[in-house]
Order: C-alpha cells, then sequence, then structure tokens
C-alpha cells in the first residue's frame, strides 16, 4: 500500500511539475543591460542556510481597528458622518458649503450652487465615499445623475446613473473621466446606495515643474474592481487633452453638474497613505 500511495505521489508531482510552462528564450535578440532586468540586491550573496536568517521583527506595523457595519476605520479622517458640513466649502469662493444636509444622514447636490471641496488638502489616500443617484429618473445621457469626485481638486472618477443609460464608455460611471474606461459596470439600482473605495498615489514633479512619476488610481465599485492601478496620463478635462501641472496636495472635489442632478453622498473618509 505504500509503495502505490509513493508511485501514485511521484506520478502526482511528475504531472503538476510537467504543466508549468517553460520561458523560451526569444530568438536572435540578444540580452543588455538597457532590458532592465528586476534583479533584488537584498537577495544577493550567500544564501541563508536557516529560517532565522530571513526573518526580521522591525519596524513594529501600525494597529488599526476596522470599522464594523458601515463604520470607518480608527485611523480615519472622518470628511462627512451626516451631521454638518463643517468640513466643506464651496469650491467658487471658499465660503461655506452650500449643498442640502439631510435628515438620513447624507448630503445632496444644491443645483448650480457650485462644486464642494474639503477645507483639508491631502496626498496620497484610501478614500471611501457612497453616493446615490435619484428617483424618479430624470433625462439620460451625461445628464441624469451626473456628478465627479475629484482627487486632488483635478482627476475626476466619474459619478453617473448608468442604468439603462447609456453614454461614451470612458464617460461612463467607474470611469477616470476621458481616460479610462471601467472594467465593468457594476452599478445598483437606481435609488440605492453605492461605494466607491478608491486607492490614490498623486503624481510627483521637479523642482522645474516637469511630471517625473505619474499618478494611479485604483477604484473598486460595489467590491468590484473596476480601474486597476491605472496611469493618470493628466487632468482629466471635458475638451481638451489632459494637462499636468505641478501641484502638491490638494482637496478632495465634489461636483455640482449644474442640471439639477440631485446626486447624493454620504459616509465620507480617508486614509493618509
Amino acid at each position: 500500500m505504500k509503495n502505490k500511495y509513493s508511485l501514485l505521489l511521484l506520478i502526482t508531482s511528475f504531472g503538476i511539475i510537467s504543466c508549468q510552462e517553460k520561458v523560451e528564450p526569444i530568438e536572435n535578440e540578444k540580452t543588455t543591460a538597457e532590458d532592465n532586468v528586476i534583479v533584488y540586491e537584498e537577495y544577493m550573496g550567500d544564501e541563508p542556510t536557516t529560517p532565522e536568517e530571513t526573518e526580521f521583527y522591525e519596524p513594529k506595523v501600525a494597529v488599526v481597528k476596522p470599522g464594523s457595519l458601515g463604520a470607518p476605520p480608527s485611523d480615519a479622517i472622518v470628511l462627512f458622518n451626516g451631521t454638518n458640513l463643517d468640513n466643506w466649502i464651496s469650491s467658487n469662493d471658499s465660503t461655506a458649503a452650500k449643498w442640502h444636509l439631510n435628515k438620513d444622514g447624507s448630503m445632496t447636490v444644491n443645483d448650480k450652487t457650485g462644486n464642494i471641496q474639503t477645507k483639508q488638502n491631502f496626498g496620497d489616500v484610501q478614500l471611501h465615499i457612497e453616493w446615490k443617484s435619484p428617483l424618479p429618473v430624470q433625462l439620460e445621457g451625461q445628464h441624469r445623475a451626473n456628478s465627479g469626485v475629484f482627487l486632488n481638486g483635478i482627476y475626476e472618477v466619474q459619478v453617473l446613473d448608468q442604468n439603462d443609460n447609456p453614454t461614451y464608455v470612458n464617460g461612463q460611471v467607474g470611469s477616470i473621466y476621458k481616460q479610462h474606461v471601467p472594467l465593468a459596470m457594476a452599478s445598483v439600482p437606481t435609488g440605492e446606495w453605492n461605494t466607491y473605495d478608491i486607492i490614490y498615489h498623486a503624481p510627483e514633479f521637479n523642482a522645474d515643474g516637469g511630471k517625473i512619476k505619474s499618478g494611479d488610481i485604483t477604484v473598486i465599485h460595489n467590491g468590484v474592481l473596476v480601474q486597476d492601478h491605472v496611469e493618470l496620463k493628466g487632468t482629466t478635462p471635458y475638451i481638451g487633452w489632459p494637462k499636468n501641472p505641478a501641484h502638491g496636495k490638494g482637496p478632495l472635489l465634489l461636483q455640482d453638474h449644474g442640471d439639477d442632478s440631485r446626486v447624493s453622498f454620504r459616509n465620507i473618509w480617508v486614509r493618509e497613505l
């Protein structure tokens, strides 16, 4: 019985090994230093011979208590919890935000009063925000529950009621506006609450204002990955090419599309990265 088991194990192992794809060298192509082959210098030299040699205990990892039942984690900066708009100002003139504060702990765009933005500026962040489109449904295309979440005040993740409402795909819900088409359309039914969980890394600029490293965004819409670490090629304008003005930290901005969009938001928090 033992011999049969050993033979079966050997055959199974051979089958697994034989399924590995073999990487064949590309014919007539020379490999040079310019190929940027990845090498990890910390793993060069003599191979460790004990497990302890590859274990370390510093630095200590920060302890973050996860939120429960939709609450933010313990290290989050709460930007809107439904009680007031104290953390927000008008983007037009820096006066108090004029959007509607609702009894259900949400806020709704106050048509044609303008965008609102956080008083605090941020760089790299993890952002959580919830939004919903209104009922009854009105208008269509880009005029149906249109808003936007702008990182650094200039890079837009599109908010739109996409249900039975076709539009250009690089401007649909979950898109990085006019730059990246979402991997999926993951909206809940109109009038229900959507969630965006966004990871944003800001671009970097040299002393002369030239961009030396692009920013990137990952977006999870209702638990579905719709933007996978995509490169920000610049700003996200309605007309024209992306621009790359040098900048540091900036506000989180929410859009008033100016067409009675009536989009509502709630439970907004960030973790600085």
